[in-house]
């Protein structure tokens, strides 16, 4: 680490007394250790028991088993429509029920999605180029479908040098551009795929063994909204209710719809999302970056009315200047820390994690999102076999050269320490790195006062 830096804060909580410290007040990159700001400032904000809904909506009437118009699917960022519990289908089967409720076999128009609530860039401000092709870097979105990733399949060819077969599901917004070719039989599988930065092209590249089993990739969307209302239309198709319009985005369409004057709208269902608490709970044990980026604009949406970026952050640096921590001494460039703009310090973070446990509104459900050390989420294998198995919640934190941990563990004497441990600018592996860190970890975990 000596072209490295660390930043160290360990406190003790009661009593109040810091017990370690080095660049403590040191601004660093933070990784997914951002998500605890976004959490614990959204919690305060919003509440645990806090929900979102999604609602379906006809536009024209309804007569003859048909709806003579357009299906709106209006959302407000619900993230949790997607293959996690089978949500994504319970969901679609709510609402085939609800349009046959309604005497609805057929659509004659559009499934549209409209995503109002939130602003339409779904990028984050300082995400790499080459990040945007993976699904930790999918764009958010008031309508989210299987967390905004679809599933791209590869096969070989028939022989040798022949391109091998690729596909993706309807509504992601990109084109293949197909260079991968099969190899010869028990070759190894080599394949890799980039999203072209001058249009929505992803290419594929690599080989396939001849005779080996279909391969599947997750790829990231261009537009969350077009590729949640093909999903739902594919759903309603699939449980008996025909559709024949496309499926479309409401901004490339609104002018149409209001031109054809074809009425107001008329509810037909309407699901909340589950609460917060269950949603922080994958945000925090996976580090999942669309749900974190989805409450930051959620956050906006509750304290300024429309969910963007910028009313995400505005709302979460007047909670944190609440709780001492003012705006100059720290940069938030998203809500998930996949953004190499953002700027904290190991004492920032041991602050918000003093604040959360001293708040009874707050403590027992954040902590229950926390990884546990040696047992769950991204710390199910680290510090097994110590004294922080089953002790520490940890929540972790990595992108290039950087990684952290923050989080909570009791001493050998049961005493709660707080710590953050931050190491930024690194050449050594990765993997020592966050060996150093969980032997602090365990280090703390030992500790007597006594």
């Amino acid at each position: 680490m000596a072209h490295g830096v660390w930043g160290v804060d360990v406190r003790l909580l009661a009593p109040r007394q810091r017990v370690f410290e080095l660049n403590a007040s040191k601004l660093m990159m933070p990784a997914s250790n951002m998500k605890i700001v976004t959490l614990a400032t959204s919690a305060d904000a919003l509440g645990w028991e806090s929900r979102v809904t999604t609602s379906l909506e006809a536009v024209g009437l309804i007569e003859g088993g048909a709806l003579r118009g357009d299906l709106i699917v209006r959302g407000a960022g619900d993230p949790t429509i997607n293959a996690r519990n089978d949500r994504a289908n319970a969901v679609f089967d709510e609402w085939a029920a609800a349009l046959k409720a309604a005497g609805i076999r057929e659509i004659t128009g559009r499934i549209v999605g409209d995503d109002q609530a939130f602003e339409d860039e779904g990028l984050g401000s300082g995400w790499a180029w080459d990040y945007l092709q993976y699904p930790y870097a999918a764009p958010s979105g008031a309508l989210q479908y299987n967390e905004d990733a679809a599933d791209l399949t590869i096969d070989p060819g028939a022989a040798p040098a022949d391109p091998v077969v690729v596909a993706l599901p309807p509504g992601t917004g990109l084109t293949i551009l197909n260079r991968a070719r099969t190899s010869v039989a028990g070759a190894p599988v080599e394949i890799a795929y980039r999203r072209h930065l001058d249009r929505p092209i992803l290419e594929i590249t690599g080989t396939v063994p001849a005779g080996s089993a279909r391969l599947t990739r997750s790829v990231a969307v261009v537009n969350p909204t077009v590729f949640f209302a093909h999903a739902l239309k594919e759903a309603l198709v699939s449980r008996g209710i025909a559709v024949l319009g496309d499926a479309v985005d409401l901004d490339d369409v609104a002018a149409t719809m209001e031109a054809t004057g074809n009425g107001p709208r008329q509810l037909l269902a309407s699901t909340p999302s589950p609460p917060l608490r269950e949603i922080a709970a994958v945000l925090m044990k996976i580090s999942q970056n669309l749900y974190a980026e989805t409450l930051l604009k959620t956050l906006g949406s509750a304290r300024h009315g429309l969910g963007t970026f910028e009313g995400g952050r505005r709302a979460a640096n007047a909670t944190l200047a609440a709780w001492g921590l003012p705006e100059n001494g720290h940069v938030i460039a998203d809500g998930s820390g996949l953004s190499r703009y953002n700027y904290l310090s190991a004492a920032m973070l041991t602050t918000i994690l003093e604040h959360v446990h001293d708040d009874q509104r707050l403590r027992s459900d954040f902590m229950a999102t926390l990884p546990i050390a040696g047992k769950d989420g991204t710390m199910a294998s680290r510090l097994k076999r110590t004294r922080a198995e089953g002790n520490a919640l940890v929540k972790t934190g990595s992108i290039a050269n950087v990684r952290a941990v923050s989080g909570y563990v009791r001493s050998r004497d049961g005493e709660m320490l707080v710590f953050s441990i931050l190491a930024n600018d690194f050449v050594i592996p990765a993997a020592t790195v966050n060996w150093i860190a969980d032997l602090a970890i365990e280090t703390l975990a030992n500790f007597s006062r006594r």
